[in-house]
């Protein structure tokens, strides 16, 4: 996964990722109304989402959610339950035996906060989950945060900064930081 990205709206780079949005868009719709035991289904749109194959004993219950796809990294024995997001643009990395509860987001892009750059710039940092993590249902996990193996988040959290291994992460309160 490469580092942090700053990408001009309007430029060559950004036509590009928006075609790739409006595919991954349309192959996801298709994903989300297949039966439910219609393995082949899912497995031929999984591999044209994600550029691969899933890796052995990766499960996925839809509803699916991405913008990307190529950028979502699995790795064997992840469990990602109903009605997740993933925003890849600048990777999400999720480490063997992870498990996702429903409803969580990950989102690796944004805009900057100045209000004169927002609308011209998205901004972007990877996000990079070790082994054996548990993210609890409707958490949400902001750009640049890595989570370190066998951690856990819990329902609801918000997390916007790193996350050391084998602890626990709570809290989705939010804060005015600074005002303009």
């Amino acid at each position: 996964m490469s580092g942090d990205r700053l990408m001009r709206i309007h430029s060559p780079e950004f036509r590009a990722m928006s075609e790739r949005v409006l595919r991954v868009t349309e192959l996801t719709s298709r994903l989300n109304v297949l039966p439910f035991e219609d393995e082949e289904g899912k497995a031929e749109l999984f591999g044209r989402i994600l550029g691969r194959p899933l890796p052995a004993g990766v499960t996925v219950y839809p509803p699916f959610y991405t913008d990307h796809g190529l950028n979502l990294d699995l790795a064997e024995r992840v469990f990602i339950n109903q009605n997740c997001t993933f925003l890849d643009y600048a990777g999400i990395r999720l480490g063997e035996r992870v498990m996702v509860g429903p409803k969580a987001t990950f989102i690796t892009v944004g805009h900057p906060v100045d209000p004169g750059e927002r609308r011209g710039w998205l901004s972007g940092a990877p996000i990079d989950v070790a082994e054996n993590v548990w993210i609890g249902a409707g958490a949400t996990i902001l750009p640049g945060v890595s989570i370190g193996r066998d951690a856990v988040i819990a329902a609801g959290a918000v997390v916007a900064d790193d996350v050391p291994p084998a602890s626990l992460v709570t809290g989705g309160k939010a804060a005015v930081r600074r005002t303009w």
